[in-house]
């Protein structure tokens, strides 16, 4: 395995004992055609050399093979948007993780927000799923957030620590997002000192579980765009980013990987 350890769900090319380096993966959801995708990632491999951080692309699953090929030999890495927790089968529609790693990918998201409204997946789906990704070599991302009604009643760490425990398998040592749901695609931003509070709560959840949690990366998205990427990336325990529209502009998503600065890195091993 180069590049990471997949099999408890580490990942991450260290960078030593000083600290790790942060990861902006971009999400461009269901957008993009051939020729905007291969524009998109063109920009980006020109200008992804000597960034202080780990970007990954993930474009919609059409994209996977022609993207790998232009981006080969670059330090930009593609990812998945979603897997079934099948290897293959009778899954109209679905795609398999092997497909994906067979495609180019070397990540995945898992359990997004807008996965879990439209598609009804649960926690105990997005489990599997991440056992499949992990049998399969990718690297997992796994979204967790509150909705505007959760935090206002007060129940978002407990809703959060519910996601935690029942999405994540034992051992988990991987990639956690966190992506308050009213904050995505909406302009709308937590506060950083809200930002700051639930990177330390999740931390907390994931060190608890196992040892590696300590230094797993978790990335804070919702609205993040080259404006307040810098603030973002400064809080405590922001291991990077996961960004939505800003990614699809190349520019822009190279200008919220160049807020990473190497002070800006956690002070924890990487897996």
């Amino acid at each position: 395995m180069t590049g990471r350890e997949r099999g408890t769900v580490q990942t991450g090319q260290g960078t030593g004992e000083s600290g790790m380096r942060q990861l902006i993966a971009g999400n461009w959801k269901m957008n993009g055609l051939a020729g905007a995708g291969a524009a998109i990632a063109g920009a980006v491999r020109q200008g992804a050399a000597g960034l202080a951080c780990d970007l990954v692309i993930c474009p919609p699953a059409t994209l996977l093979i022609p993207l790998a090929q232009a981006l080969a030999g670059s330090p930009v890495e593609l990812g998945g948007q979603d897997c079934h927790a099948a290897q293959s089968g009778a899954h109209t529609g679905d795609i398999a993780a092997p497909m994906l790693r067979d495609a180019g990918a070397r990540w995945v998201i898992l359990g997004h927000s807008e996965r879990r409204a439209a598609h009804g997946e649960s926690d105990s789906a997005v489990h599997a799923k991440v056992l499949a990704a992990v049998a399969a070599g990718l690297a997992p991302i796994v979204c967790v957030g509150e909705s505007e009604a959760e935090r206002a009643a007060g129940r978002h760490e407990a809703v959060i620590a519910g996601q935690l425990a029942a999405g994540l398998p034992e051992g988990f040592a991987g990639v956690v997002a966190y992506e308050p749901i009213w904050a995505i695609g909406t302009g709308r931003t937590a506060s950083l000192a809200d930002i700051a509070a639930m990177h330390a709560f999740i931390r907390a959840r994931l060190a608890a579980r196992h040892a590696a949690g300590a230094a797993a990366r978790i990335l804070y998205g919702g609205s993040v765009k080259a404006e307040n990427a810098r603030d973002i990336l400064a809080v405590p325990e922001v291991g990077g980013a996961l960004v939505g529209g800003a990614s699809l502009d190349a520019a822009a998503f190279l200008a919220i990987g160049h807020a990473c600065a190497q002070d800006t890195c956690i002070q924890a091993n990487r897996g």
